[in-house]
């Protein structure tokens, strides 16, 4: 029988799944495959992210049409959360990028994507390889589209397989986005990605993770990788991580890491994670009351600095690098977008303003937050000199449950309210 419709799943990635009506479901993440010892391999069915970034299963039987780009099924969503079984492999994530061996003896090549074709009604093969020859090979280099049948290791892939499909589908994402992928990968595929973001990229990738995930990746990193990666995260995410890791390996990497960088983690560590000083980064925007409007403004624009803390300009005397010399006050960016560039600072300083002890719960940080409607405190020590800011995000990643990540959005949902109302 011939095949109804081909389509490659490369072009499957991101594409909209609508109900009958026309409502929008959800987006493709990936496609399901079965391999089976005989006959071709199946495709059993699509991981489709709907709303909230949850992904479900759609099973292909429940698919009406996939053409012009859209997927139409029959309105029938079963919303649990995906689970991969054992059986399962994911077409995008595991399959792209493997290397197989080319039947014609002519050498290996690497899996650029793969055709399904219906066969009949919600029967959906893999029909089709498009591959890259190796260049040392006889047609070293040369791409090709081959019947799934003339190649070998489709299906258990080789050590060593490179990410390159999988990095450049996520090369837009934001980091949480990123980080929604890779939770997902088995071990292998998930160190494969995290070799091949850079060391900023992954820094940020890492900060969206939870505990554990963190661990395991930074754990499996070359030492030196691994150190230059915290070196340019936020000293407050790579504290909260290097206080994760077993203490010898958290002791090396504070050796291997930046002498500046690794001393604003130590100073971190030595705070309770729930008090103030454990919450803050020590790299806030500081400048001195001499400095301008202008300077300030520039300064807000840093791409290393969050929203929430460039919304508060930290005004103190020389140094003003942490811990710097006597606190002043703060300037508000919007009170600052309304004064002239070449006003000073320390004419529009807001010096009303309590700062917070390092060793202030997280419920006075809260409060404080909530009570004068901000995003960020300064934290400074006895002697007023300042020591760091805590911004609102990282308050909130410490007060919602420790999965929050990854629960089901109704019962994380009930959970928050009762966890915030008692």
């Amino acid at each position: 029988m011939q095949p109804r419709s081909r389509v490659f799943v490369g072009r499957l990635a991101g594409t909209e799944v609508f109900d009958p009506i026309g409502d929008k479901v959800g987006k493709v993440h990936d496609v399901v495959v079965l391999f089976r010892l005989v006959g071709a391999p199946l495709a059993v069915g699509l991981v489709i992210e709907v709303t909230g970034k949850k992904r479900v299963f759609l099973p292909l039987s429940r698919v009406t049409s996939i053409a012009n780009g859209q997927v139409i099924t029959t309105g029938l969503v079963n919303m649990r959360r995906f689970a991969q079984r054992s059986t399962e492999t994911l077409a995008l994530s595991e399959i792209l990028d493997r290397k197989v061996t080319l039947k014609d003896g002519s050498g290996e090549a690497t899996v650029i994507d793969l055709s399904i074709e219906e066969h009949r009604r919600a029967d959906w093969r893999l029909a089709q390889v498009y591959v890259r020859t190796d260049r040392n090979g006889p047609h070293g280099g040369e791409t090709m589209i081959l019947p799934i049948g003339d190649v070998t290791g489709l299906a258990t892939g080789k050590e060593g397989q490179a990410a390159t499909s999988l990095l450049a589908r996520i090369a837009n994402l934001k980091p949480a986005d990123v980080a929604n992928v890779i939770r997902d990968l088995p071990g292998e595929r998930r160190m494969a990605v995290a070799a091949g973001l850079n060391d900023e990229r992954l820094a940020d990738v890492l900060s969206e993770l939870n505990d554990d995930e963190r661990v395991e990746i930074m754990s499996d990193l070359d030492i030196e990788r691994a150190a230059d990666v915290l070196d340019v995260m936020q000293p407050d995410d790579a504290a909260d991580l290097v206080a994760d890791l077993p203490s010898n390996h958290a002791a090396l990497l504070l050796e291997r890491m930046d002498p500046e960088e690794a001393e604003d983690v130590r100073r971190l560590l030595v705070y309770d994670e729930r008090t103030a000083g454990g919450l803050m980064t020590t790299e806030p925007v500081i400048l001195s009351p001499d400095a301008t409007v202008a300077q300030a403004l520039a300064a807000a624009r840093r791409v290393d600095v969050t929203p929430a803390l460039a919304a508060t300009i930290f005004v103190a005397r020389p140094p003003t690098e942490t811990p710097t010399g006597r606190f002043i006050g703060v300037i508000h960016l919007q009170r600052a977008l309304r004064e002239p560039p070449s006003t000073l600072l320390g004419q529009i300083i807001d010096a009303d303003l309590d700062p917070l002890s390092p060793d202030d719960s997280i419920g006075m940080v809260a409060r404080q937050l909530a009570t004068y409607n901000l995003t960020a405190l300064p934290v400074v020590d006895e002697s007023r000199l300042l020591l760091g800011a805590v911004s609102i995000d990282d308050v909130l990643d410490h007060l919602l449950p420790g999965d929050w990540r990854t629960s089901e959005n109704e019962e994380f949902d009930m959970r928050v309210e009762r966890g915030f109302n008692g």
